[in-house]
């Protein structure tokens, strides 16, 4: 755990992104408003995680999941932001699936790359051991006109 509560706090620059993106062009925020903003969040995630490690306990857990933190929202009586975070959920899970299944196409693309690099070399072999075979039979021959 954190020593002091400072520890706890969102990054500035993450809450101000967020701030910006939240309210409309031309709009400004104070100093003491982005703090109290940024407070907040905190007081939030903690809040949110402290809920949602409840609900692992019950579980036998000590992983948290996402089920847990769904739980958590409606337990927190946040019920209007579980139907939000469960398609976000969802795109997050297709994205990785994305990125597994091209992780994975890359890797037989790369696999059938070398397996198909491997005969040439062999071919490469068996023809540097036939002009050596034929480099030795001229060799002989030119022994036998000399002898």
């Amino acid at each position: 755990m954190a020593e002091r509560p400072e520890d706890l706090n969102l990054p500035n620059a993450v809450i101000t992104r967020i701030i910006k993106e939240a309210l409309p062009d031309g709009v400004n925020i104070s100093k003491e408003a982005r703090s109290a903003i940024s407070r907040a969040a905190s007081v939030f995630v903690l809040y949110a995680t402290s809920c949602a490690n409840n609900f692992a306990m019950k579980g036998k857990r000590k992983t948290l999941n996402a089920s847990d933190v769904l739980s958590a929202m409606e337990e927190m009586e946040f019920q209007r932001f579980v139907t939000p975070l469960k398609e976000a959920l969802e795109a997050y899970r297709r994205e990785q699936k994305g990125k597994k299944e091209a992780s994975e196409q890359k890797k037989k693309d790369k696999d059938k790359k070398t397996d198909a690099e491997e005969p040439d070399k062999s071919r490469d072999e068996d023809n540097d051991e036939e002009e050596e075979r034929l480099e030795e039979e001229e060799q002989n021959e030119e022994e036998e006109v000399d002898n």
